[in-house]
């Protein structure tokens, strides 16, 4: 019976990468000069220490970027409220790693809407999806390319 998985996993190492590239910018930027600025990676979550709000926005662009040339989805960054003190600011962005309960509910759901002849499980963090045909699989793959999901999605252990 044909299944794949639905799950949604950030490459972590080319997490590291990206950071390691936006704190080499920040070191070599003249705006950034003395100021301290810089990036931190710390149990997923990347952490941004900068003189001012305005700062940590223009340390975002460049993680933004490096993220995206590295092919991230943006979707996958959960961004925190900064927290600024008298001597700096601080952002922590976090990484979301799997699909959570909510989302697979409301994907579960989607695929019982189509009325196709699948069955969606959820294991985990991630969502089992089997069915008799191949051709139904690949409808439920393509319903979520087309859909507005909040969390980048990627479908892996196709079996026939």
């Amino acid at each position: 019976m044909p299944s794949f998985d639905i799950v949604s996993e950030v490459n972590m190492h080319e997490v590291t990468n990206s950071v390691d590239q936006a704190n080499r910018e920040v070191t070599t930027r003249f705006d950034f000069k003395g100021s301290g600025a810089r990036f931190e990676l710390s149990d997923g979550d990347i952490i941004m220490h900068g003189d001012s709000e305005f700062q940590l926005k223009q340390m975002l662009d460049i993680l933004y970027n490096k993220l995206t040339k590295r092919k991230i989805e943006l979707k996958a960054l959960l961004l925190e409220e900064p927290e600024v003190s008298g001597k700096g600011a601080k952002q922590t962005v976090k990484i979301r790693q799997g699909v959570d309960g909510d989302i697979a509910k409301k994907l579960v759901k989607m695929i019982k809407e189509t009325k196709s002849k699948v069955q969606a499980a959820i294991q985990g963090d991630k969502i089992r999806v089997t069915g008799k045909k191949r051709d139904d699989l690949q409808n439920i793959i393509a319903l979520f390319k087309d859909a507005d999901i909040e969390i980048p999605l990627q479908y892996i252990n196709f079996r026939d």
